[in-house]
């Protein structure tokens, strides 16, 4: 996403659609804000620990680990993401 231009909320959910659906072949019209990343994408957490490498690898930042507990939907990682992304460039 650092090598992404990374503008609103809306490009960083757009972007975290593209790597969802690249890393794990999800449809891109089931990559809705409100969908669970467990119940409803099936991504099991050796999955998620990918995605979170992967994330950290494009923006060259790591998201803590607490944080990362407490996200459930694809909108969870966006609003994690948003400050580190969006916050550091005002």
């Amino acid at each position: 996403m650092s090598d992404l231009s990374v503008k609103s909320r809306e490009d960083i959910y757009n972007a975290l659609v593209d790597v969802l659906h690249e890393m794990f072949e999800i449809p891109k019209d089931r990559l809705k804000p409100e969908a669970n990343l467990y119940t409803d994408l099936d991504i099991d957490s050796i999955d998620a620990v990918d995605l979170v490498v992967k994330l950290s690898q494009m923006t060259g930042k790591r998201m803590q680990p607490e944080t990362f507990k407490s996200i459930r939907t694809i909108d969870d990682i966006v609003n994690a993401l948003v400050p580190m992304l969006l916050e550091e460039k005002q």
